[in-house]
C-alpha cells in the first residue's frame, strides 16, 4: 500500500450493506485503526469483554494476539475483519476501505438465494434499499465509468 503509515485521515468505509465516513481513522500498512465509537458507528461491532460483538454474535480476540486487534481505545478493523473470514481491500491512497462479508455470511445467502441489502440513491437523490422491495421482482441496472 502506498499511503503514509500512521496518518490520521478521513476515510470512506464500505461494507456490503452500508457505507460510512470515518473522520479520524489511522492507516498503517494493511492495518486500519478506528476508535471504539467509530467502529460501532461504521460497522455495528462493539468491543466488549467477551470480544468484538454485533447483535448476539461475538468473536473472541485470539489469546496472545490482543495487541494486533486492540490498542488502547482503538480497534484494528482490518485484522478483525480478516480474522472473521472477510476480505479487506484499500485504495492506493488509503482513503477508501472495503470490508467484504465473512465466508459464513456469504454461504448463508447462497443457501437462501437472498441478495444482501444495500441502499443507493436514484437520479433525484432519493435513497432506495433493496429490502424495501422484498417479495417483489426487481430489475437492477448498473453502470460504471471504468
Amino acid at each position: 500500500m502506498l499511503y503514509a503509515p500512521h496518518v490520521t485521515r478521513t476515510i470512506q468505509l464500505l461494507e456490503p450493506s452500508s457505507a460510512a465516513t470515518v473522520v479520524e481513522a489511522k492507516a498503517s500498512g494493511d492495518a486500519l485503526w478506528l476508535s471504539k465509537a467509530d467502529l460501532a458507528a461504521a460497522t455495528g461491532f462493539e468491543l466488549k469483554p467477551e470480544g468484538l460483538c454485533r447483535d448476539h454474535l461475538c468473536y473472541p480476540v485470539p489469546p496472545g494476539r490482543e495487541a494486533e486487534f486492540v490498542r488502547g481505545d482503538e480497534v484494528n478493523v482490518a485484522a478483525f475483519w480478516r480474522h472473521r473470514g472477510g476480505a479487506v481491500a484499500a485504495s492506493k491512497s488509503g482513503d477508501v476501505w472495503v470490508l467484504g462479508d465473512a465466508e459464513d455470511e456469504q454461504r448463508s445467502r447462497f443457501d437462501t438465494l437472498e441478495a444482501p441489502d444495500f441502499t443507493l440513491p436514484d437520479l433525484s437523490g432519493e435513497l432506495h434499499s433493496l429490502s424495501d422491495y422484498r417479495g417483489r421482482k426487481v430489475l437492477l441496472a448498473t453502470w460504471a465509468s471504468w
